[in-house]
């Protein structure tokens, strides 16, 4: 995948995360995407960040309750080099862990 590619869907992907967050958490954290990142603030002070790297054409995630996690693009879905994580499945699931609340992000 070129830079241009890639940023284009790392960025789509990330605004779309960000909108479900959004609508999903409402008093539980802030979210916002600014710059092409996404910070969710939970109410215990805990903090969730995402962004694209793209010298690695990745997407990052820094989680408070599974540490930092990198994410390419695999066929059709942004999937851990690591392991069968999938970016959002684990991002939901460390929502889940954080605020107690079920996110739909696939």
């Amino acid at each position: 995948m070129d830079e241009r590619a890639f940023e284009t869907l790392a960025g789509e992907t990330l605004a779309r995360i960000a909108e479900r967050l959004e609508d999903a958490l409402c008093d539980a954290a802030d979210v916002e995407f600014r710059g092409g990142i996404v910070t969710i603030d939970c109410a215990d002070g805990r903090q969730f960040v995402l962004n694209k790297h793209a010298p690695s054409r990745e997407i990052w995630l820094s989680s408070p309750v599974s540490g930092a996690v990198h994410f390419a693009r695999r066929a059709d879905a942004w999937v851990s080099p690591r392991g069968p994580d999938r970016l959002e499945a684990r991002l939901a699931a460390d929502i889940a862990a954080a605020t107690g609340i079920d996110v739909q992000l696939a």
